[in-house]
């Protein structure tokens, strides 16, 4: 039976991962100032700019989600006492459009981690192309950390949808 409760634990689940989501973006972006402007190497400057650039966008989704759980959280929980017709008309449907922009990250980070983990392997050995080198190896590592941090928001999103789903149908 979905409760107010797993309303709370969902949003507060997440609002917990959109701090590591912060935290992977900032160790990202230190990360690549570091190696940008104090490990002047072409093996750190290649690696710089997948920190840099996952690591902002990372950090700047982790800000947002984190930003907007409590509002959510409040919004739905009042809406199950309150107006549970608010749950099918708009929660559901922004649930469904996160389950479809998983899949749509899944398979882009699957892409760059394959990519990524290309470029590494081709060039492990040229050593004239260590840009190259530290360009996949840091392309690699990034996909792989989001893609295992939306693995768990993903599997915490299905049994939220399904809930949400099992609600309307017992109140329909």
């Amino acid at each position: 039976m979905f409760t107010k409760a797993d309303i709370e634990k969902y949003f507060n689940a997440e609002k917990q991962e959109s701090l590591l989501f912060i935290l992977i973006g900032a160790a990202g972006i230190l990360a690549a100032i570091i190696f940008f402007f104090f490990l002047k190497e072409n093996f750190y400057t290649g690696a710089a700019i997948p920190l840099l650039l996952i690591g902002l966008l990372l950090a700047v989704v982790g800000y947002t989600v984190y930003k907007r759980s409590d509002s959510d959280r409040v919004r739905n929980v009042y809406a199950y006492d309150m107006n549970p017709s608010e749950l099918k008309a708009k929660e559901l449907p922004r649930m469904k459009t996160v389950m479809k922009n998983f899949v749509i990250y899944r398979y882009t980070e699957i892409f760059l981690l394959i990519v990524g983990a290309a470029l590494y392997v081709y060039f492990i050995r040229d050593f004239r192309n260590d840009f190259w080198r530290g360009f996949g190896l840091a392309l690699a590592l990034m996909a792989l950390l989001a893609l295992t941090a939306d693995f768990f928001a993903e599997k915490r999103g299905k049994i939220y949808t399904k809930g949400i789903e099992s609600f309307i149908q017992g109140n329909a």
